[in-house]
Protein backbone atom coordinates (compact mmCIF):
# COMPACT_ATOMS: atom_id res chain seq x y z
CA UNK A 1 0.00 0.00 0.00
CA UNK A 2 1.33 3.53 -0.89
CA UNK A 3 0.06 6.47 1.62
CA UNK A 4 0.78 9.55 -0.50
CA UNK A 5 -0.10 13.19 -0.13
CA UNK A 6 -3.06 14.36 -1.45
CA UNK A 7 -2.76 17.68 -3.79
CA UNK A 8 -4.79 20.46 -4.93
CA UNK A 9 -8.15 21.89 -3.03
CA UNK A 10 -9.25 18.70 -1.59
CA UNK A 11 -6.16 18.85 0.57
CA UNK A 12 -7.51 21.22 2.97
CA UNK A 13 -9.46 18.27 3.94
CA UNK A 14 -7.70 15.19 3.15
CA UNK A 15 -3.88 15.38 3.53
CA UNK A 16 -3.11 11.64 2.54
CA UNK A 17 -4.99 9.15 0.97
CA UNK A 18 -3.98 5.30 0.99
CA UNK A 19 -3.73 3.45 -2.87
CA UNK A 20 -2.79 0.01 -3.42
CA UNK A 21 0.88 -0.08 -5.20
CA UNK A 22 1.05 -3.78 -5.95
CA UNK A 23 0.05 -7.60 -4.93
CA UNK A 24 3.50 -9.21 -4.43
CA UNK A 25 4.24 -12.98 -4.91
CA UNK A 26 6.20 -14.42 -1.88
CA UNK A 27 6.93 -17.85 -4.31
CA UNK A 28 5.69 -19.50 -7.32
CA UNK A 29 1.68 -20.31 -7.25
CA UNK A 30 1.37 -23.99 -6.86
CA UNK A 31 -1.87 -26.36 -5.59
CA UNK A 32 -1.98 -26.94 -1.90
CA UNK A 33 -4.71 -28.39 0.15
CA UNK A 34 -2.95 -26.58 3.56
CA UNK A 35 -5.87 -25.26 5.26
CA UNK A 36 -3.58 -24.28 7.51
CA UNK A 37 -2.73 -20.35 7.26
CA UNK A 38 -0.50 -18.67 9.47
CA UNK A 39 -1.87 -14.99 10.82
CA UNK A 40 -0.43 -12.22 8.54
CA UNK A 41 2.70 -10.55 9.70
CA UNK A 42 2.63 -6.59 10.83
CA UNK A 43 3.19 -4.58 8.13
CA UNK A 44 6.65 -2.24 7.74
CA UNK A 45 7.86 0.67 5.66
CA UNK A 46 9.74 -0.33 2.97
CA UNK A 47 11.06 1.57 0.00
CA UNK A 48 9.30 1.69 -2.96
CA UNK A 49 9.60 -1.58 -5.37
CA UNK A 50 12.68 -0.82 -7.81
CA UNK A 51 10.26 0.07 -11.45
CA UNK A 52 7.55 0.93 -9.09
CA UNK A 53 5.96 4.38 -9.57
CA UNK A 54 7.55 6.73 -7.25
CA UNK A 55 5.07 9.25 -5.74
CA UNK A 56 7.10 12.62 -3.87
CA UNK A 57 6.44 12.71 -0.04
CA UNK A 58 4.57 9.32 -0.12
CA UNK A 59 5.48 6.22 2.11
CA UNK A 60 5.26 2.58 0.74
CA UNK A 61 3.97 -0.06 3.22
CA UNK A 62 4.09 -4.13 2.84
CA UNK A 63 1.62 -6.30 4.43
CA UNK A 64 3.07 -9.80 4.12
CA UNK A 65 1.17 -13.06 4.27
CA UNK A 66 -1.70 -12.30 2.49
CA UNK A 67 -2.60 -15.66 0.85
CA UNK A 68 -4.93 -16.40 -2.55
CA UNK A 69 -7.05 -19.15 -2.17
CA UNK A 70 -8.65 -20.68 -5.33
CA UNK A 71 -12.30 -22.15 -4.63
CA UNK A 72 -13.88 -24.79 -6.97
CA UNK A 73 -17.20 -23.09 -6.79
CA UNK A 74 -16.17 -19.91 -7.25
CA UNK A 75 -14.26 -21.23 -10.95
CA UNK A 76 -16.79 -18.96 -12.86
CA UNK A 77 -15.35 -15.82 -11.03
CA UNK A 78 -12.09 -17.00 -11.96
CA UNK A 79 -13.22 -17.36 -15.89
CA UNK A 80 -14.41 -13.84 -16.01
CA UNK A 81 -11.50 -12.61 -14.66
CA UNK A 82 -9.07 -14.70 -17.18
CA UNK A 83 -11.67 -13.19 -20.00
CA UNK A 84 -11.03 -9.62 -19.18
CA UNK A 85 -8.63 -7.61 -21.14
CA UNK A 86 -6.01 -7.91 -17.80
CA UNK A 87 -6.29 -10.39 -15.69
CA UNK A 88 -6.01 -8.81 -12.32
CA UNK A 89 -5.39 -9.26 -8.15
CA UNK A 90 -8.38 -7.58 -6.08
CA UNK A 91 -7.29 -6.02 -3.10
CA UNK A 92 -10.38 -5.38 -0.71
CA UNK A 93 -9.21 -2.93 2.19
CA UNK A 94 -10.39 -1.07 5.45
CA UNK A 95 -8.85 1.38 7.32
CA UNK A 96 -7.46 0.42 10.58
CA UNK A 97 -8.70 2.85 13.76
CA UNK A 98 -6.86 1.12 15.77
CA UNK A 99 -3.34 1.49 13.81
CA UNK A 100 -2.66 5.28 13.24
CA UNK A 101 0.59 6.89 11.43
CA UNK A 102 0.18 10.81 12.09
CA UNK A 103 -2.60 10.61 13.80
CA UNK A 104 -4.12 9.43 10.55
CA UNK A 105 -5.93 5.47 10.02
CA UNK A 106 -3.90 2.94 8.65
CA UNK A 107 -4.97 1.20 5.86
CA UNK A 108 -4.84 -2.55 5.92
CA UNK A 109 -5.89 -5.58 3.33
CA UNK A 110 -8.23 -7.75 4.58
CA UNK A 111 -8.36 -10.15 1.69
CA UNK A 112 -6.79 -10.39 -1.90
CA UNK A 113 -8.89 -12.32 -4.66
CA UNK A 114 -8.58 -13.44 -8.21
CA UNK A 115 -12.35 -14.15 -8.34
CA UNK A 116 -14.60 -10.92 -9.99
CA UNK A 117 -17.35 -12.44 -8.19
CA UNK A 118 -15.75 -11.37 -4.80
CA UNK A 119 -15.02 -7.85 -6.06
CA UNK A 120 -17.87 -7.40 -7.23
CA UNK A 121 -19.86 -8.22 -3.95
CA UNK A 122 -17.21 -5.85 -2.43
CA UNK A 123 -18.17 -3.54 -4.59
CA UNK A 124 -21.83 -3.46 -4.19
CA UNK A 125 -21.13 -3.45 -0.45
CA UNK A 126 -19.66 -0.10 -0.96
CA UNK A 127 -16.51 -1.40 0.41
CA UNK A 128 -12.78 -0.47 -0.76
CA UNK A 129 -11.33 -2.68 -3.64
CA UNK A 130 -8.20 -1.73 -5.89
CA UNK A 131 -7.17 -3.67 -8.14
CA UNK A 132 -3.50 -4.03 -10.02
CA UNK A 133 -2.48 -6.53 -12.80
CA UNK A 134 -1.60 -9.95 -11.99
CA UNK A 135 1.62 -11.42 -13.11
CA UNK A 136 1.92 -14.45 -15.77
CA UNK A 137 2.63 -16.83 -13.29
CA UNK A 138 0.13 -15.90 -11.98
CA UNK A 139 -2.12 -15.85 -14.62
CA UNK A 140 -1.64 -19.31 -16.18
CA UNK A 141 -1.59 -20.97 -12.59
CA UNK A 142 -5.34 -19.65 -12.91
CA UNK A 143 -5.92 -20.40 -16.18
CA UNK A 144 -5.04 -24.16 -15.48
CA UNK A 145 -7.31 -24.25 -12.42
CA UNK A 146 -10.12 -22.68 -14.52
CA UNK A 147 -9.36 -25.28 -17.15
CA UNK A 148 -9.85 -27.95 -14.55
CA UNK A 149 -12.88 -26.71 -12.61
CA UNK A 150 -15.05 -24.19 -14.69
CA UNK A 151 -18.23 -25.91 -16.45
CA UNK A 152 -19.77 -22.86 -18.59
CA UNK A 153 -23.93 -23.05 -17.44
CA UNK A 154 -25.82 -24.50 -20.50
CA UNK A 155 -28.03 -21.92 -22.18
CA UNK A 156 -31.62 -22.12 -22.09
CA UNK A 157 -33.75 -21.79 -24.64
CA UNK A 158 -36.25 -18.66 -23.96
CA UNK A 159 -39.45 -19.48 -24.28
CA UNK A 160 -41.65 -17.61 -26.61
CA UNK A 161 -44.35 -15.26 -25.24
CA UNK A 162 -46.85 -17.17 -27.24
CA UNK A 163 -46.77 -20.14 -25.22
CA UNK A 164 -46.65 -18.03 -21.77
CA UNK A 165 -50.07 -18.35 -20.34
CA UNK A 166 -52.54 -15.02 -20.47
CA UNK A 167 -53.58 -13.35 -17.30
CA UNK A 168 -55.39 -10.02 -16.59
CA UNK A 169 -53.84 -6.49 -15.49
CA UNK A 170 -54.64 -8.28 -11.88
CA UNK A 171 -52.22 -11.42 -12.92
CA UNK A 172 -55.44 -13.83 -12.75
CA UNK A 173 -55.59 -16.23 -15.62
CA UNK A 174 -58.17 -15.57 -18.83
CA UNK A 175 -60.12 -17.54 -20.54
CA UNK A 176 -60.37 -17.32 -24.24
CA UNK A 177 -63.39 -18.92 -26.20
CA UNK A 178 -63.92 -19.16 -30.03
CA UNK A 179 -67.45 -19.41 -29.86
CA UNK A 180 -69.90 -16.37 -30.61
CA UNK A 181 -70.94 -14.90 -27.62
CA UNK A 182 -74.15 -13.20 -28.09
CA UNK A 183 -74.47 -10.42 -25.49
CA UNK A 184 -78.03 -9.11 -24.10
CA UNK A 185 -79.75 -7.61 -27.33
CA UNK A 186 -80.82 -3.95 -26.97
CA UNK A 187 -84.39 -3.23 -26.78
CA UNK A 188 -85.75 -1.94 -30.34
CA UNK A 189 -82.69 -3.72 -32.03
CA UNK A 190 -85.87 -5.29 -34.33
CA UNK A 191 -84.30 -9.03 -34.58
Amino acid sequence: MRREPVVGPMARWQPWRWVLSDVLLTGEPSWSSDDVEAPPAEPREVAPLEGAEAVAGASYWLYPGRRVTLFRDDAEGYFLNLSSPNPCFWVFWRLDEARLIEGESVAVPQVVTLSYHDAGRWLDAQERVDQVPAPAPVVDWLRGFVAEHYQAEPKRRKRPDSFKPLTDRFGQPVRISTDKVHGPRSPGSGA
